[in-house]
């Protein structure tokens, strides 16, 4: 399926990996670009060192376009813009901030820039930059959160701005991705489904509850700090509701949840660890090779489109 999507980041399906902290790797990213996809790296919680073993990897690994995602919540963002900057990165994905300042510097660099927004006022401002496209992310979505839903959010984003908006937020399936394309979107960015692959180098321990996960299973916290997370349900999770309840404060937060990503992913301690993920997480029912997941996703997605075609209707005159 042509689209402008694919046209300004070459390449063949208008699909997106989600830049997930300590979870999209190189191995993941890789598999994904080489599989018709955009991967991405994720440079949340690593240091630039880190950062610039992995891009070599994913070099290795595949010939074709790869991106970096940059949390602007990081402290160390100049480091990892200076990184992607020297290693000729392909896309840079922006979430949790505006990235403004960088955003003519990766472009005459030859870097495409695509920022995460969760409203259409949001994306007016980006494209004002300069931006190339920008991933409409819903609070379905794990991880960093917004308000508005993908439902709402995405067709509100369509019709504010001129360039490419991508869907993202609670998308697991083909059907979903062609609801995302009914909504206007001309492209997906999936982050839960591709944790559950065999390239996904996270413990074992996540892929399971992920695969036991349902809708209410992925829940909302960290309200109080102005930034709430979605992640599944567990002690640590039930802990941290309870800080917003109380109307707690961010060390009250830091206290507890230091070291959670990392305790999730690389541990899979399944008490202390933050198993960020969305709500699409009731959908992911198997562990799949990339190659098979998005040979899947496409397939229903273009049968979902063509058994959609509705004949013999007519518009009332």
């Amino acid at each position: 399926m042509l689209s402008r999507v694919c046209e300004k980041l070459n390449i063949e399906y208008p699909i997106i990996q989600g830049g997930m902290a300590w979870v999209s790797t190189a191995k993941l990213a890789a598999a994904v670009s080489e599989n018709g996809g955009l991967g991405v790296i994720a440079s949340g919680g690593r240091d630039a060192k880190w950062l610039r073993e992995e891009i070599h990897k994913a070099k290795q690994l595949t010939s074709k376009p790869f991106g970096v995602n940059v949390m602007l919540l990081s402290q160390n963002v100049e480091e990892v813009v200076k990184v992607v900057i020297e290693e000729h990165v392909d896309v840079v994905i922006f979430g949790a901030g505006n990235p403004v300042k960088y955003v003519s510097l990766l472009k005459e660099n030859g870097i495409k820039v695509v920022s995460v927004v969760a409203s259409e006022f949001f994306a007016q401002r980006m494209e004002s930059y300069g931006i190339d496209l920008v991933v409409a992310e819903g609070n379905e979505a794990g991880g960093h959160v917004g308000n508005v839903s993908t439902m709402a959010l995405v067709p509100a984003v369509v019709a504010s701005v001129s360039i490419p908006v991508v869907a993202a937020g609670g998308i697991a399936t083909g059907k979903q991705i062609a609801a995302a394309f009914a909504l206007g979107a001309e492209g997906v960015q999936l982050g839960t489904r591709f944790i559950a692959t065999d390239e996904c180098e996270v413990h074992p321990n996540f892929k399971e509850k992920l695969l036991k996960a349902s809708t209410r299973d992925a829940v909302i916290t960290g309200r109080i700090t102005g930034h709430p997370v979605r992640v599944l349900r567990n002690p640590l999770a039930h802990e941290l509701i309870k800080i917003d309840e109380k109307c707690g404060t961010q060390e009250d937060i830091d206290r507890i949840a230091a070291g959670s990503l990392r305790a999730a992913a690389i541990e899979g301690d399944l008490k202390r660890g933050s198993f960020m993920a969305g709500q699409s997480a009731a959908m992911v029912n198997d562990v799949l090779p990339v190659k098979d997941l998005m040979k899947r996703l496409w397939k229903e997605t273009v049968e979902t489109m063509e058994n959609l075609k509705i004949k013999n209707v007519e518009v009332e005159r």
